[in-house]
C-alpha cells in the first residue's frame, strides 16, 4: 500500500484560521488573492492608490508564517528604501524573521552577487555613478582624433546615453543610433569604436557602471554553475513596479525564476512613464505570456482619491490602446468635482493658482498638502514668481542631488581610492585639484598610475613626472588607509581636504557642513566598501536646497514635474499647462508609443490628488508684438464629459 502523505492546501481567496495576522480583516478580496498566491507565476495589476505596498508587505509576512525560509524570498524594487520599508513593515506585523528577506534594487542585488561570486584574489572594484561614467567616456573619447572626422561628434553625455540604451534594450549600438540619433548615422563606426573602448577601459581598471552590474547579473543567471544555485536559493521572487523594467531587467527576471518559477510581479501599465530611462511598457504586457499558467490579479479599489477624481482618471485612460482593462473605484463616493479651467494666458493662470492656494489656506488646508504639477520644470517659472510675490512658501522638487555636489564628489573620490587604488577617474579628479597640476600633467600621472598594480602602496609616486606636486595628496590617502572604521577614514580625508575646500570655494563654511553630514552618514556603515556601494547605487534623495538653512516656515506648496511626483500624493493637486503641445508635448507626435506615454503622464498626475483636482490651460500660449500663439486643451481631455469634470473660463 502506498504511503499517504499530508500536503497542506493553501487558500487562494481567503485565509485559513491559525495565522497570527488577521489577513481577512486587513485586506480586500483582490489583495487577499495576491497575498495567498504561493505556487507559480502571477501578475498583480495594481492601480494607483490600490495598496500595492501593503499587499507586498502582507505577502512577505504570510509566506514567513507558512514556514517559507525568509532567506529564500527575494524582493526587488526600484529603490532600496522601498524594499527596506516593506521588510520592516512585514517584521512589525510578524517578527524578526522577516529581516532575513533579501531585498533591494536590481543594481544592489547585482552588486551583492558580484561580491559573492568574485574570485578571492580579484582586485577591488569601483561603482561608477552617471557623472563618473561620463568622465570615463570623456577620457576614452579623447583617444580618437575627432578633428579628422570633420563632423560634430557626440559629447560624453550622448555617448553614455547611446551605450546605456543599447545595453538596456539589448540592441546593437548601430540600431540605437539609426532609430534615436539619426543625425549621427554617418559616424556609426567611430561611435561604436569609442563605446567598445569605453567597455575595455572599465574592465582594465576595475570600474563598473550601472549597466555592467545588470549584465553581470544576467550572466550569473545563465551561468551553468551559478544559475541553478541562484534559482534554488531564491524560491519566491517578488518584483515591484514591473512597468518600469527595461528589456534587460525582464530577461534577468526570466533567468532568476526559470520557466515555471514562483515569481510575483506587481505593477501598473497605466503608470509606465519612464521610457527615457529605458523602461518598456511591453515588459508588463508580455509577462503573462512569458510564463506558463500565469495568474493575473487586479487591484482596483483605490484608497487615495474620491470617486469624482477617479471618474476623470478612468476616462482619460479608457481610450488608450493595448492596455490591461482596469477601472478604479473608491468607497469615497462624495467629494468635490474636478474642474478644467481655461485661462487667458500664462500670467492669468499663475494668478488663478495663487488665488486658489490662498483661499484653500484660509479654509484650513495646509500648504504642504497642495501641489502644482507640470510636464516640464520650466513651465513653473511664472508660477514661482507669483508665489514669491504673494509670500507663499514653496519647494521645487528636483535640483542637484546632495551627492552630486562637487565638494561631496571630491570627498567620495578620496574615499574610493583608499578602497580601489586603480580607480583612475577618482585619481584624475583629485589630481586636477592639486596646485600646479593641469590637465596634461594629470593625464600623464593617470597613465603612469594605470600601469601599476597598486598605485597607492607601490613604488614611490614622487618619482613620476609631476609626482612631487602630489606628495601631500598621496600622504593623506595613505594615512586614511590606516584608519579603522568608515567614519574615521572619512574624517581623516575630510580634514586633509579642508585646505583645498577653503582654497577652491568661497562658500567653504557651508560646504564643510555638507562634508560633516557625509561623515555622519558613513557612521551607519560597517565597512567603507558597503558605504561606497550604497552611495553609488542608491544615493540620498536630498538636494542641496533640502539641506539648506531653515527659512522658518513649517509648511510649503510643492512644485514638481509629473515624473518626480509619481508615488506621492496631496489633498489638492493643480495640473497646469494641460495644453496640446505641452501635455502631450510636441515631440511626442513622433510615434504612437510616445503619445500614449503622454496620456499616462496625465493619468499619473491626476491620480496624485486625494480631494481636489484642478486642470488648467492658457488659451494664449505665447504673446508676441503682432500676433499670439493660441493654445487649446490637451486632446486627452476631449473624452472627459462635462458632467464628471465641468469646464470653466476665467474672466477679469
Amino acid at each position: 500500500m502506498k504511503k499517504l502523505v499530508l500536503k497542506r492546501v493553501l487558500p487562494t481567496t481567503s485565509p485559513q484560521e491559525g495565522y497570527r495576522i488577521a489577513y481577512h480583516d486587513e485586506l480586500n478580496p483582490s489583495q487577499l488573492q495576491a497575498v495567498f498566491h504561493t505556487e507559480g507565476p502571477a501578475l498583480v495589476l495594481a492601480g494607483a492608490g490600490t495598496g500595492k505596498t501593503r499587499t507586498l508587505t502582507y505577502r512577505v509576512a504570510r509566506l514567513v508564517e507558512d514556514g517559507v525560509d525568509p532567506a529564500s524570498i527575494l524582493l526587488l524594487t526600484f529603490t532600496r528604501k522601498a524594499a527596506r520599508q516593506m521588510v520592516q513593515r512585514a517584521g512589525a506585523l510578524l517578527d524578526g524573521r522577516c529581516d532575513q528577506v533579501a531585498g533591494g534594487t536590481f543594481h544592489a542585488f547585482a552588486y551583492m552577487l558580484l561580491q559573492r561570486t568574485a574570485p578571492a584574489d580579484r582586485p577591488a572594484v569601483s561603482i561608477l555613478d552617471q557623472a563618473d561614467a561620463e568622465d570615463v567616456m570623456n577620457l576614452v573619447r579623447g583617444t580618437i582624433d575627432v578633428k579628422s572626422l570633420q563632423r560634430r561628434f557626440p559629447k560624453k553625455q550622448t555617448l553614455v546615453a547611446m551605450c546605456s540604451r543599447a545595453v538596456n534594450t539589448m540592441t546593437p549600438v548601430s540600431d540605437v543610433i539609426a532609430e534615436e540619433y539619426a543625425q549621427y548615422v554617418d559616424l556609426t563606426d567611430p561611435i561604436t569604436d569609442v563605446i567598445q573602448r569605453y567597455h575595455r577601459y572599465k574592465r582594465q581598471h576595475g570600474l563598473y557602471d550601472y549597466d555592467d552590474l545588470l549584465l553581470h547579473l544576467l550572466a550569473t543567471t545563465q551561468d551553468p554553475a551559478h544559475g541553478p544555485a541562484l534559482r534554488a536559493r531564491f524560491r519566491h521572487i517578488m518584483v515591484d513596479e514591473y512597468q518600469d523594467t527595461n528589456v534587460l531587467q525582464h530577461q534577468i527576471i526570466l533567468g532568476l525564476a526559470g520557466p515555471n518559477g514562483n515569481v510575483l510581479a506587481v505593477g501598473d501599465d497605466a503608470q509606465s512613464i519612464y521610457s527615457f530611462r529605458g523602461a518598456d511598457v511591453r515588459n508588463i504586457h508580455a509577462f503573462p505570456e512569458s510564463f506558463e499558467q500565469c495568474r493575473v490579479i487586479r487591484l482596483e479599489q483605490n484608497y487615495r482619491s474620491s470617486q469624482p477624481i477617479l471618474d476623470v482618471c478612468n476616462t482619460i485612460l479608457r481610450d488608450a490602446p493595448n492596455m490591461f482593462e482596469k477601472e478604479l473605484f473608491s468607497d469615497r463616493t462624495d467629494g468635490e468635482q474636478p474642474m478644467i479651467v481655461a485661462c487667458t494666458n500664462e500670467r492669468q493662470q499663475s494668478a488663478f493658482l495663487v488665488q486658489q492656494i490662498l483661499e484653500l489656506r484660509e479654509q484650513g488646508r495646509g500648504l504642504t498638502d497642495i501641489a502644482v504639477l507640470v510636464r516640464s520644470g520650466f513651465l513653473s517659472f511664472d508660477v514661482e514668481i507669483e508665489l514669491n510675490k504673494a509670500q507663499i512658501p514653496f519647494r521645487k522638487v528636483g535640483g542637484m542631488r546632495f551627492t552630486e555636489a562637487a565638494h561631496v564628489k571630491d570627498l567620495l573620490a578620496l574615499l574610493r581610492i583608499t578602497v580601489n587604488p586603480r580607480d583612475v577617474i577618482a585619481w584624475y579628479r583629485l589630481l586636477l585639484l592639486q596646485p600646479g597640476v593641469g590637465p596634461k600633467t594629470a593625464q600623464a600621472l593617470v597613465d603612469a598610475l594605470s600601469e601599476m598594480s597598486d598605485p597607492l602602496h607601490g613604488s614611490s609616486l614622487e618619482d613620476l613626472p609631476g609626482g612631487r606636486k602630489i606628495t601631500v595628496l598621496v600622504s593623506l590617502l595613505r594615512s586614511a588607509c590606516t584608519a579603522g572604521s568608515c567614519p574615521d577614514r572619512m574624517q581623516v580625508l575630510a580634514e586633509g581636504y579642508r585646505s583645498t575646500l577653503e582654497r577652491v570655494y568661497d562658500d567653504h563654511a557651508k560646504r564643510w557642513k555638507d562634508l560633516q553630514t557625509m561623515v555622519g552618514i558613513g557612521a551607519n556603515y560597517a565597512t567603507t566598501e558597503e558605504f561606497l556601494s550604497d552611495i553609488a547605487l542608491d544615493p540620498p534623495s536630498e538636494t542641496l536646497d533640502d539641506l539648506g538653512p531653515d527659512d522658518g516656515e513649517d509648511e510649503f506648496v510643492t512644485l514638481s514635474t509629473i515624473h518626480s511626483a509619481k508615488g506621492l500624493e496631496w489633498g489638492t493637486v493643480f495640473v497646469i499647462w494641460v495644453n496640446e503641445g505641452r501635455l502631450p508635448s510636441s515631440r511626442s507626435a513622433e510615434s504612437e508609443a510616445s503619445l500614449e506615454e503622454e496620456r499616462r503622464l496625465l493619468y499619473v498626475a491626476c491620480t496624485r490628488a486625494k480631494d481636489v483636482l484642478v486642470l488648467t490651460y492658457p488659451s494664449i500660449m505665447m504673446e508676441w508684438e503682432q500676433s499670439d500663439v493660441l493654445g487649446k486643451p490637451s486632446r486627452f481631455l476631449d473624452s472627459v464629459a462635462e458632467n464628471i469634470c465641468p469646464r470653466y473660463m476665467l474672466t477679469e
